[in-house]
């Protein structure tokens, strides 16, 4: 797990810097979703939950803070991720820690600072992307940490592709998705290819006042390889 505590390191000390040289023309995002269910790729992570987000970016470099805390089941597991990521035009790329606080055959414990090959929380993905406007593609594969297996049993280098179509009607923003593992591994739960994400979300801002507005959204979600369905709704609230 070496190579997990420099990617770590490394990864504090870009943001250091970032932070420094640029601190002047940083951009700050602030923001948090409730959602009446979490879900993932198509998989159900929880039950109702408080999801909020804190993020700077500069000229397409950015690092942000994501998580996120059952609100009506205190069972459900916590997670915490960190993105670092960069943009230019279309193009993005990037790698993110995600960190559960229960993790099968990781930490009992749940600790954070626990970074060893075998018994982590921790999971790293990396991700690149490109957007044409009238549509966006994204493949994910997870590169360390407590990834799931194949059907030999070794590391699955479990990845994740999915387009989304994003379009206005009857003026709603909505965005169309179709997600998609390429091959068997346990932490998607399948034997092979399969399709385990299609949703259509649609979103609209609720203006309050004059300057200040609480976008809305709703979401339905099907995952053809678990046969389950899902019908989410979630509440954006920033300054």
């Amino acid at each position: 797990m070496e190579c997990e505590r420099i990617f770590a390191l490394g990864l504090l000390l870009l943001c250091g810097t970032t932070a420094i040289d640029a601190q002047d023309e940083v951009e700050t995002t602030i923001s948090g979703d409730i959602v009446s269910n979490y879900i993932w790729r198509g998989m159900d992570l929880g039950s109702v939950s408080l999801q909020p987000t804190l993020g700077v970016g500069y000229k397409g470099l950015s690092l942000s803070a994501w998580g996120t805390v059952g609100l009506s089941d205190p069972a459900d597991t916590k997670e915490f991720d960190l993105t670092l990521e960069y943009k230019i035009g279309g193009l993005n790329i990037g790698i993110s820690d995600y960190w559960f606080s229960y993790a099968e055959g990781g930490d009992s414990e749940g600790r954070y600072f626990k970074y060893d090959a075998h018994s982590t929380n921790h999971l790293f993905e990396a991700n690149i992307g490109y957007d044409f406007g009238f549509a966006s593609l994204q493949w994910f594969t997870n590169i360390a940490g407590n990834d799931g297996t194949n059907k030999d049993g070794k590391r699955a280098y479990s990845s994740y592709a999915e387009v989304a179509v994003p379009f206005k009607l009857a003026a709603v923003d909505w965005t169309a998705t179709a997600g998609v593992v390429p091959y068997c591994t346990t932490t998607y739960d399948t034997t092979g290819f399969a399709v385990t994400n299609l949703s259509l979300k649609a979103t609209k801002d609720i203006k309050v006042t004059d300057t200040f507005s609480i976008p809305v959204f709703a979401e339905v979600v099907a995952n053809p390889c678990s046969q389950k369905t899902h019908l989410i709704f979630g509440v954006t609230l920033q300054p």
